[in-house]
């Protein structure tokens, strides 16, 4: 194994038992995060459901070992959740270590997405052919 892929495993890895775990925690709703989440950030309590499904399922297609196009969009879903994670904890005048803490796990994300193997990597699409104007037809004006 490469330097590379093992910097790509740890990376997943770590970044994968850590919102994995936060999955756990956010669909059984445990008590500390019930008050994290409603009652110090003000989200509604079913807000944990939702992000808690959205987790796993993100968690599952970086550690499923195909489907590229469902990794892209794991990246982005968690790349959004982390910055609005930063986000909420700013604006409710949190310390800068809280707030920090979700970009801390966003650099280890971004670890994981540029050290991924190439075939895990969505493929460039060939750009379909423009169109061709046969010469001496008339053109539109713009």
């Amino acid at each position: 194994m490469n330097t590379r892929t093992l910097g790509y495993w740890a990376s997943t890895g770590l970044f994968s038992l850590a919102l994995g775990g936060s999955a756990a925690v956010y669909l059984t709703q445990q008590p500390f995060m019930v008050d994290a989440v409603n009652g110090h950030l003000g989200y509604p309590v079913y807000f944990l459901t939702i992000l808690g499904l959205a987790k796993a399922l993100g968690v599952l297609a970086l550690l499923t070992p195909a489907f590229p196009k469902l990794k892209e969009w794991a990246y982005a879903g968690f790349t959004f959740n982390l910055l609005g994670a930063t986000w909420s904890h700013l604006a409710v005048g949190d310390a800068l270590g809280e707030s920090v803490a979700p970009l801390v796990l966003l650099a280890v994300l971004g670890a994981s997405y540029a050290l991924r193997p190439e075939h895990l990597k969505l493929q460039a699409s060939v750009a379909a052919p423009k169109a061709v104007v046969p010469q001496g037809s008339p053109r539109l004006a713009a």
